[in-house]
């Protein structure tokens, strides 16, 4: 970390990054895991609102644990804002750029909008979400949706983590009142429109050449935890046909996950988290819980889909001598951007391409209360959530400046010739 007394704002995207690079790496999994509340996550989160402030922005953090960095009109009325930013979060053993990327860039635009003598005629504002991933407590966009509303404060204050730690409780614990989450109409109505910049989570724009994509949708997409509930027991006393095992069931379940997804065109379907209870290696489970996720770009696909996977689970379940219980843990419809907004980012990035994405971002959230965009920059591994995520030097500045150009033309100023 670098020391405000010492360097000036660093003003490119490679150098933010690499100032970042060695915080919440993961020596076990590689890559990176940056959950929040985490010392990872609250380190880059002082990371960035050090950097706002060398930039002359007023930077705080409000009751749902979103960093607000504001660059003010000459009159200072917050009302009708341009906004980016991103996240600063990750999934276990993630990738440097996703999240990081998009903040790093909201960075590097106001510098360039700032060597360019812009001087905002409406507010612009980088914003900071935090558990975008869901990592730590299972709800992706955790942060905008208690800003939006779209989770119930109470149920996000009982959420739990992996060690059975509830969000009321961490929170307290890293300075956060939970008493005050929930819904802030207050500071929806300043946002006027969000265009997040985020890394390509798939492989599209190496294959067109091009370095900069603009989005158009977000698959529809959701996740839900399945329990299968056997007998616990002895592994070296219990005969085999004696055993009611719910690892066995999983087993079953999961495959035939695959299975059914496989039979619904451009469906996605993954088992990526598996939980036995009580977890040792000479002990037939009593329980084991598995966490899904599901997405298609029509939502009555993914209902179906997620209908069927529930049936087919109680069936190969039964077949164990288990049972099954179910349920929603978080669920987003498809979200289309707002098409007025995304011609005006063609007209002020022509010739970028416009592409969907099946990953699931707080763009998509704030989408059902104000216009929102995205921009993706190439990934030409075409892998994330992964170590191999990767976007080249040249292709994170290219990135900036795109964002800075559309940022421009969204403010009223001229955009960058050349």
């Amino acid at each position: 970390m670098t020391s405000s007394a010492t360097k000036p704002a660093t003003d490119t995207v490679t150098g933010l990054m690499r100032d970042i690079s060695r915080v919440g790496t993961d020596t076990h999994r590689g890559g990176y895991s940056r959950p929040v509340f985490s010392d990872a996550e609250t380190e880059l989160r002082s990371w960035f609102i050090e950097q706002a402030g060398r930039r002359g922005l007023d930077v705080g953090t409000d009751e749902n644990g979103i960093i607000w960095a504001w660059w003010d009109t000459a009159t200072g009325t917050r009302r009708d804002a341009v906004v980016t930013g991103s996240h600063l979060d990750s999934v276990p053993g993630g990738g440097e750029y996703d999240g990081p990327l998009g903040v790093a860039s909201a960075l590097v635009a106001v510098d360039i909008l700032k060597s360019r003598g812009v001087r905002p005629v409406r507010p612009l504002a980088i914003a900071v979400f935090p558990e975008e991933e869901g990592s730590r407590f299972g709800v992706a966009c955790l942060g905008s949706r208690l800003l939006t509303g779209a989770l119930d404060p109470d149920k996000a204050r009982n959420l739990k983590d992996i060690d059975g730690n509830t969000y009321a409780e961490v929170a307290a614990a890293n300075g956060q009142d939970p008493r005050f989450i929930g819904a802030d109409y207050k500071t929806l109505r300043q946002l006027g429109l969000f265009v997040e910049l985020h890394v390509e989570q798939g492989r599209g724009l190496i294959d067109l050449g091009q370095p900069v994509a603009i989005g158009s949708s977000i698959l529809g997409h959701g996740r839900w935890k399945l329990s299968v509930s056997g007998q616990g027991n002895h592994a070296g006393t219990t005969l085999m046909k004696d055993r009611k095992d719910p690892m066995i069931a999983a087993a079953k379940i999961m495959v035939g996950i695959r299975d059914t997804a496989a039979k619904y065109r451009d469906a996605r379907a993954t088992v990526g988290r598996l939980q036995p209870v009580p977890g040792g290696t000479n002990v037939i489970a009593s329980r084991v819980d598995m966490w899904i996720d599901v997405r298609h770009p029509r939502d009555e696909v993914t209902a179906a889909l997620v209908e069927s996977i529930h049936l087919n689970a109680q069936v190969m379940a039964a077949e164990e001598n288990c049972t099954v219980t179910f349920g929603v843990e978080s669920l987003s419809p498809t979200v289309h951007f707002d098409t007025g907004l995304r011609d005006e980012l063609q007209a002020l990035l022509p010739g970028a391409p416009v592409m969907d994405t099946g990953a699931g971002h707080d763009a998509g959230v704030l989408a059902a209360h104000i216009p929102t965009a995205m921009l993706f920059v190439r990934n030409p591994t075409g892998i994330s959530h992964s170590p191999e995520e990767l976007v080249e030097d040249d292709d994170g500045e290219t990135g900036a400046l795109a964002l800075a150009d559309a940022l421009a033309g969204l403010l009223g100023q001229a955009r960058h010739i050349g």
